[in-house]
């Protein structure tokens, strides 16, 4: 092995959303990345442009909500649902519904609709920031898992594109967000399973028009006696139009069936009878066989990794395709952190194929239902309108089919199943203290959003956006009441800084020269602690109230003193909405992807700290809690 290989933490093949987002995340967290894309530019037109409540939430964690605003994207709050008028004559709107229903407590409940270059660019220019960037044209030509260096154990062969140019170079890990033609995937013999064997050929075109088709301002899904179109609006009054050209359940269907530019305008005005619609001009044209598609594994070895549409294919009625590959690069990011950082147990990174093939499984199936929701019955009315205002115990099955994937598209629905991250009684942190009564926190979900106010400032803040998506863990101490909770409190943190606490464990080696400024991580890379009190802000003065290592944190410290609508008779909204006793409070550990791990009471004594080192133990790269301690005798 030369010695002069260059090496690197992650090799990523593809700077598209899910290698993109990736490599944004390690280079933040002082990895070493070589992304490579074989194309000489980002996306300049087309491609996936839907980022769902849930990704937007994720963007705003990530501190890049505002740059993909600064683009002016379309929202969109309702879906509006067309079809055929009797007698061939036109079409009728038939209901809308609004896009993230009310049932879901989202922080942005709308679709925002983007170009996915300008995303990319938001991506790209972050990597900038982090001294990273992505390496064009090159692809990959070859690689092998020699373990000939048992750091670098993956050699990685790659090629200019447009000329004889090459380069090896070794890597601990290899990640391939090529798409669906995967050179990687292809070459480790990872087959794609089909879960529907309807296939269709899509017509997707993007421009500027001119229409009186009154909703062309928001996503449309329309049915005629001449075929079915979907718009989409976007930025910069431009309007994306997906027409169904041929379905596998034609007669004479040909999955290679193409179709002109003009043949697809023709149809589209078709569709939108009586309504006009005229085409300033045409920025994306294409049309594409979709099936639905599944890959079989995600890793073979845990070294090399494949995410995004190089995993899953599906059909674009749902806008998942992107907002699929963010979740995917996020879970496998903080794992691939935390394995490396010498926080967890390798064999960690299990996890990954096991919680997102689940969600990949769970799109298709929605996807399936969506598609033959929309591409084969028509909702009446009164269907739609029982749809937008549905009550709890209803049970009609459009309108259940509606809500289940109305969670499930926004992202908010996404459930990972337990293992040792996602408590359960299944766990082997057995405490009676996790999962306290009056709990409606599900492990493996994403915790609620909850407005309080920060103490230092008086600043009213998004609780669950205010540690920032760092690669910690977070721990949200929700103290009750203060005159209840005090000594409760007080053992909390004296428990911290017993010996085998996962606080010390996993201290940081440099907090001794600790900057006084840093306010997320002034104990350990691993964790973030936030600590609200169920009292009003002018009640809670921090010095007096916690002691000095639950006081290091000042700027994570909260009144749950704000009203929500969700919970309006609550005197403590966050703690009602977590199912916490406003009096006593409770622990609610939360991944670094912001799902909940578990929740713990908060009692007197050691029992709450002995609970938490009970769960980290479960996958922790050094003993903690009590058998460290028993080990040592």
């Amino acid at each position: 092995m030369p010695e002069s290989q260059e090496k690197n933490d992650v090799v990523i093949v593809g700077a598209g959303p899910v290698g993109l987002l990736l490599a944004v995340c390690l280079a933040r967290w002082g990895y070493k990345i070589k992304n490579v894309d074989n194309r000489e530019v980002p996306t300049l037109t087309g491609r996936a442009d839907g980022i769902q409540p849930r990704s937007l939430h994720l963007l705003r964690n990530m501190g890049l909500k505002r740059q993909i605003m600064a683009h002016e994207p379309a929202k969109v709050y309702e879906v509006a649902f067309w079809d055929p008028l009797s007698g061939g004559k036109g079409i009728q709107r038939t209901g809308n519904w609004a896009s993230c229903p009310k049932f879901i407590d989202a922080r942005y409940p709308f679709t925002t609709l983007l170009h996915q270059g300008l995303i990319e660019r938001v991506f790209i220019d972050d990597l900038h920031k982090n001294g990273a960037d992505v390496q064009r044209p090159w692809t990959i030509t070859g690689f092998k898992n020699d373990g000939q260096d048992k750091t670098y154990p993956v050699e990685v062969n790659l090629k200019h594109v447009q000329t004889d140019e090459k380069e090896t170079v070794r890597t601990k890990y290899l990640f391939s967000g090529e798409g669906a033609r995967s050179f990687i995937r292809d070459q480790v013999g990872v087959k794609i399973l089909h879960k529907d064997p309807i296939s269709h050929v899509w017509g997707v075109m993007d421009g500027v028009v001119r229409t009186d088709f009154p909703d062309v301002k928001m996503k449309c899904t329309i049915h005629s006696d001449h075929g079915s179109i979907m718009i989409i609006p976007r930025e910069n009054d431009m309007v994306r139009l997906y027409i169904q050209i041929a379905s596998s359940t034609d007669k004479d269907f040909n999955p290679r069936k193409q179709a002109t530019l003009d043949e697809v305008q023709a149809s589209a005005k078709k569709i939108l009878e009586p309504y006009y619609i005229e085409w300033d001009r045409v920025e994306w044209y294409s049309v594409y066989p979709i099936g639905q598609g599944i890959a079989e594994k995600y890793t073979t070895d845990h070294r090399v990794f494949m995410g995004g549409d190089c995993c899953h294919t599906h059909s674009p009625k749902a806008g998942q395709g992107m907002n699929t590959a963010f979740h995917d690069a996020l879970n496998l990011a903080w794992k691939i952190h935390h394995v490396e950082a010498g926080f967890a147990n390798r064999s960690i990174l299990q996890t990954y194929e096991a919680e997102r093939k689940l969600i990949a499984e769970d799109l298709l199936i929605f996807d399936a239902k969506y598609a033959a929701l929309f591409s084969q019955r028509k909702p009446s009315a009164g269907e739609v309108g029982a749809a937008a205002e549905s009550k709890e115990g209803e049970v009609n099955e459009f309108v259940e089919i509606f809500k289940s994937s109305a969670e499930f598209t926004s992202g908010y629905g996404i459930a990972y199943g337990s293992n040792e991250f996602n408590w359960s009684p299944d766990h082997s942190a057995q405490s009676h203290l996790f999962n306290p009564q009056g709990n409606v926190l599900r492990t493996g979900r994403i915790m609620p959003p909850a407005n309080v106010t920060r103490v230092v400032d008086a600043n009213e803040v998004q609780l669950e956006q205010e540690i920032p998506l760092n690669g910690s863990f977070r721990i949200f101490l929700f103290a009750g009441v203060p005159s209840t909770t005090q000594r409760a409190v007080a053992d909390f943190a004296a428990n911290l800084q017993k010996k085998w606490s996962f606080y010390l464990t996993f201290q940081r080696k440099d907090i001794a020269s600790v900057s006084y400024h840093e306010q997320h991580n002034p104990h350990s890379h691993f964790f973030t602690i936030c600590t609200t009190f169920a009292a009003p802000r002018a009640q809670l003065e921090i010095t007096s109230l916690l002691p000095p290592i639950l006081a290091r944190y000042s700027n994570h410290v909260y009144a749950d003193d704000v009203w929500d609508p969700r919970v309006p008779d609550a005197k403590a909204a966050a703690h009602a909405k977590m199912g916490l006793d406003a009096e006593r409070g409770g622990v609610v550990v939360v991944r670094p992807d912001g799902h909940v791990a578990c929740v713990v009471s908060l009692v007197e004594g050691s029992e709450t700290v002995d609970a938490l080192n009970e769960y980290f133990e479960a996958f922790v790269a050094k003993g903690i809690g009590k058998s460290s301690m028993q080990a040592q005798l």
